[in-house]
């Protein structure tokens, strides 16, 4: 069982509190800039065993109507389609999600910011497809003297060639897909418009990794550096924030470089620079909702074997270089742990050669799977003629957790076949064995006259945040089946067939 390390009522009461603070302290309205992820933060799941993934939602929730939300995405990312790895959609369909999800849960999101926008092909075509749809979209060119000319970055040639976006509510929101998509920027640049029309605003951020107040080489904090390392960073002490309080922070290195850089143009837009360190600029109140010091350890150190495993993967992938995966590897060596300290490895390993030794495999491929349930039970998987390791793991998942006996068969030898016959027959595909998307489809049908497929069917929720791992790369049906049931899934950097399209 997981054990809870992390009490969301708490941080939500400190967190809320210290946004109505700051709002408070900068003139009654604040642009707020938010790192990470606003919605479906699984990162902080996964290394803070019981946080909300949606806590911030709530946050801005019960902030009530105050909060308005700008969405910024960097040009480039939609032009070379970058993708979220969680959702494995691109970043331009990530910010059409995040609006759709804003509007769900009645947040208002005032615009749509695309940014460092030089009339790129894929952007354009993005910024006509929102218009149309009625959302507001501004464009903002890349600052002229940025980073180290101030005078021309806070001028009519800086931040006043911008389009002034306009605002109406004291919390304005201003988040992204992901990391440089100018989040920053933005909000800078709706403080030098503010001010010239004599409006008092601030500005902060709101980052939960690295948590400040806890000590530097804390799990948790190596784990977000395993979790940036194609980004390069790394956690520091914060030297301004020692130098002038006499108190140890922790912070990471962009914050802390951009730093100096950052306080002059505050001083040169606001007339003085409200902070003395980049903790200061922060309201993250996440590591006082840690109610279990072991428990967001030992979840640390699971989320640094699992990022050394994705890194290893997308090098393979040619995403990364060499020297990412050497990072996570190092970072993983700093905690103590190694890949095969992970429970579900070990398993799918001997998967592996069970199916090897009985000959069970598919075209000389012999891939296995393990998946360590909540109650501690590890049931494991194999690939065959018919099955894709995915699939074959995932219906005895379910068949153990519904009770059903192993020789109870869920889907019919006749709806296999029928999807083999389509496979083969009229799509054309080189192989016939049922991926976990296509074998998820046939449950259900299969359920509509079969109780037991029902029952199993039913099971399927339970698996939501349990640990999988696999001996091969998962094709994109399996991959996509597996994100869809919420596991944390882990693979081996090996390819599952000979055909490299599969891969």
């Amino acid at each position: 069982m997981m054990k809870v390390g992390f009490d969301n009522e708490r941080y939500l009461a400190q967190q809320s509190a210290a946004i109505r603070t700051r709002i408070e302290e900068c003139g009654n309205k604040l642009y707020l800039e938010f790192g990470g992820k606003l919605m479906f933060d699984f990162h902080a799941a996964r290394v803070l065993p019981g946080f909300d993934p949606n806590v911030k939602l709530r946050l801005l929730q019960k902030l009530g109507d105050d909060v308005e939300v700008l969405v910024c995405i960097y040009a480039g990312d939609i032009e070379r389609r970058k993708v979220r790895a969680d959702f494995g959609i691109a970043y331009d369909s990530d910010a059409l999600k995040l609006i759709d999800d804003l509007r769900v849960w009645n947040i208002q999101v005032s615009a749509v910011v695309i940014t460092r926008y030089d009339e790129q092909p894929a952007a354009r075509v993005f910024k006509n497809k929102l218009e149309r749809q009625g959302v507001r979209v501004y464009t903002h060119g890349f600052t002229t003297g940025y980073p180290t000319d101030v005078d021309t970055i806070v001028s009519s040639r800086g931040y006043g060639a911008n389009s002034v976006i306009p605002t109406t509510k004291r919390l304005v929101v201003v988040t992204a897909p992901g990391p440089g998509s100018g989040k920053l920027a933005t909000c800078l640049s709706q403080l030098y418009h503010e001010h010239l029309a004599g409006t008092t605003v601030g500005y902060a951020k709101f980052e939960t990794f690295p948590i400040w107040n806890l000590p530097l080489k804390h799990p948790v904090n190596i784990a977000y550096e395993s979790a940036t390392a194609d980004l390069r960073d790394f956690n520091l002490v914060d030297p301004f924030h020692l130098e002038a309080y006499g108190q140890a922070a922790v912070n990471y290195n962009r914050d802390v470089e951009i730093f100096p850089v950052l306080r002059r143009i505050l001083e040169r837009i606001l007339g003085k620079a409200p902070y003395k360190s980049p903790t200061d600029m922060g309201v993250n109140r996440a590591g006082f909702g840690i109610v279990d010091d072991e428990a967001v350890r030992d979840a640390a150190k699971q989320e640094a074997i699992r990022r050394y495993y994705r890194s290893a993967c997308e090098y393979l992938m040619g995403v990364v270089n060499t020297d990412t995966v050497q990072r996570t590897e190092l970072l993983m060596e700093e905690m103590g742990v190694g890949a095969r300290d992970r429970a579900v490895v070990q398993p799918a390993a001997g998967a592996a050669r069970r199916a090897r030794d009985t000959g069970k495999g598919n075209d000389g491929i012999y891939c296995g799977a393990a998946i360590e349930l909540a109650d501690g039970t590890i049931v494991t998987g194999t690939n065959s003629p018919l099955m894709h390791a995915a699939s074959s793991l995932v219906l005895n998942a379910v068949k153990h957790l519904a009770g059903i006996p192993d020789a109870i068969h869920l889907l019919s030898p006749s709806t296999i076949a029928a999807v083999a016959h389509l496979k083969q027959n009229v799509l054309s595909s080189r192989t016939i064995s049922l991926d976990l998307e296509e074998t998820l489809i046939a449950l259900t049908v299969g359920a509509s006259t079969n109780p037991t497929a029902q029952l199993a069917m039913e099971k399927l929720k339970a698996l939501a945040g349990c640990e999988v791992h696999m001996t091969h790369v998962p094709t994109r049906g399996d991959e996509a089946g597996l994100r869809k049931l919420g596991v944390n899934l882990t693979t081996e950097p090996v390819m599952p067939s000979r055909n490299l399209l599969d891969g």
